[in-house]
């Protein structure tokens, strides 16, 4: 499982992915979380089954949400508060939610 993180220039994506590997390793979750700047998302979107996009993406949020429709890939946007989240907690459960929506079916 393949999950890409997006934010405008790839430093908080950076963070979070980090953090959510760490956190994912200590609960045993097997995923690659990958940072991507917004400029390289559309050469990322192709290969990710799932897309956590940061909040201060603004208006940049809806071409996102349009790439990742393109190649069929859910989208959750992360609130906006998430560099607060240190270990990486709170985005792996997005990050969960959003991949057991896909198993389920339901990734509207």
């Amino acid at each position: 499982m393949k999950i890409v993180v997006i934010c405008g220039a790839g430093a908080s994506s950076t963070f979070v992915a980090t953090r959510m590997r760490r956190a994912a390793k200590t609960i045993g979750f097997e995923a690659t979380f990958s940072p991507s700047p917004l400029a390289s998302f559309a050469e990322q979107v192709g290969s990710a089954d799932a897309v956590l996009a940061g909040a201060h993406l603004g208006g940049a949020l809806s071409a996102v949400h349009a790439q990742a429709r393109e190649h069929g890939v859910p989208i959750a946007v992360l609130p906006a508060d998430i560099a607060q989240d240190r270990e990486g907690i709170r985005a792996l459960e997005i990050a969960r939610d959003l991949v057991s929506r896909i198993h389920d079916g339901s990734t509207s």
